[in-house]
């Protein structure tokens, strides 16, 4: 007998959900829910703590395989449809081949399919068309360096790039100083513009950046939720030509 409470109510649908393995100081949690639909789920789990700056070392160790195997399997419980490894030095840092074994791993631990931040990047960057970026990033040269290199692995030429030299604390990172940065950047050569690093808050600017440059931007946490989400048969909420390509065809950008 149904109670004068459940009355008219209708019972929930299984929600889908997205598996998300993030670094030990991920913050920004709330910026990657942004752009999930409400009926997607997102079950996050956080690799080891070290000590370590944010140099190519780190990224090096945060990509361990054998940490990344088992946050993989604490995701997987709630049976998400995919599971992304939301890092994107920790994707680059060991170029496409490391990319690759990143993402064989996640599967290997069970993931029903399997994508990283750096892997996300270069699938958007296909289906935008673009062959010339400009990026803007957080890090120190070295980390900055290990991108370009990743990049041209994939047929992309990094016309221009810029980082803030940052060994920490890149969550705290203001709206204004990635505008800045990414301005200070930006080129005519360049087709597109990434802004890297998931640690860093970019949801509200892409598309004033996108206004302001006439031209794509493209973004860490952007690219990382638009591919999970791709790849359960959803699309991703928010703003910026990845997500909207019919405004990049009346934009006339190619």
């Amino acid at each position: 007998m149904p109670t004068e409470l459940s009355v008219g109510l209708t019972e929930p649908t299984h929600q889908q959900g997205i598996g998300v393995v993030a670094p030990f100081d991920f913050a920004l949690d709330r910026e990657l829910w942004r752009w999930a639909p409400d009926d997607v789920s997102l079950y996050l789990t956080r690799l080891p703590f070290f000590t370590t700056p944010v140099t190519v070392e780190m990224a090096v160790a945060i990509g361990d395989r054998r940490a990344l195997r088992r946050a993989t399997r604490d995701v997987l419980t709630p049976e998400p449809g995919v599971v992304v490894y939301a890092c994107t030095s920790g994707s680059f840092v060991d170029g496409a081949a490391g990319e690759q074994v990143l993402r064989r791993t996640m599967e290997g631990a069970g993931a029903p399919a399997a994508c990283t931040t750096s892997g996300a990047l270069i699938d958007a960057i296909t289906v935008l068309g673009v062959g010339r970026l400009a990026i803007a990033t957080p890090y120190i040269e070295p980390v900055t360096r290990r991108l370009v290199n990743f990049l041209r692995e994939h047929a992309v030429q990094t016309v221009a790039c810029e980082g803030l030299g940052l060994l920490g604390n890149i969550w705290r990172v203001s709206y204004a100083e990635v505008v800045e940065v990414v301005r200070a950047v930006d080129t005519d050569e360049a087709d597109a513009l990434f802004i890297s690093c998931t640690n860093l808050p970019t949801y509200d600017l892409i598309e004033p950046l996108e206004q302001a440059l006439g031209k794509p931007v493209l973004t860490a946490n952007q690219v990382t939720m638009w591919a999970a989400l791709r790849a359960i048969g959803r699309e991703a909420v928010g703003g910026g030509r990845l997500l909207h390509p019919a405004d990049q065809l009346e934009s006339g950008v190619a």
